[in-house]
């Protein structure tokens, strides 16, 4: 599966912004689905993740309240809202998707998983 991400910008604090994951190439209906982050001299770690189902989702404790991970698997495609954003998630997002909820919330990479290339969200005055 081919995953596109769009939705990144510029935004001040406090700002929100929604970010989209666009999957091609198959459904994601049976895919676990994931959002990372990657700040500037930073590891890549994990965002927010969802269940096949959408009934489980899982959140870093650093965007828990500010941040909804959702699915639209009739469109293919993943979102991140992000509201109260703060100056430290600048970052580049990135989404995945896994055959399995554990590989989909995971920064590492492997097997079957799939990444989008990446977004550019900067939060600044």
């Amino acid at each position: 599966v081919q995953l596109q991400e769009s939705g990144g910008g510029l935004v001040q604090p406090g700002g929100s912004l929604r970010l989209s994951c666009a999957a091609s190439g198959r459904s994601t209906r049976n895919l676990s689905l994931g959002w990372f982050r990657r700040a500037p001299g930073k590891e890549r770690e994990f965002v927010a993740g969802i269940s096949t189902s959408g009934q489980v989702k899982n959140y870093a404790d650093s965007v828990k309240g500010r941040f909804t991970i959702s699915r639209d698997d009739a469109n293919n495609t993943v979102v991140l809202q992000m509201n109260s954003l703060k100056f430290e998630d600048t970052a580049d997002y990135y989404c995945k998707a896994a055959q399995t909820f554990a590989r989909a919330i995971s920064p590492a990479s492997g097997g079957t998983d799939s990444w989008g290339k990446g977004v550019l969200v900067t939060v600044s005055a």
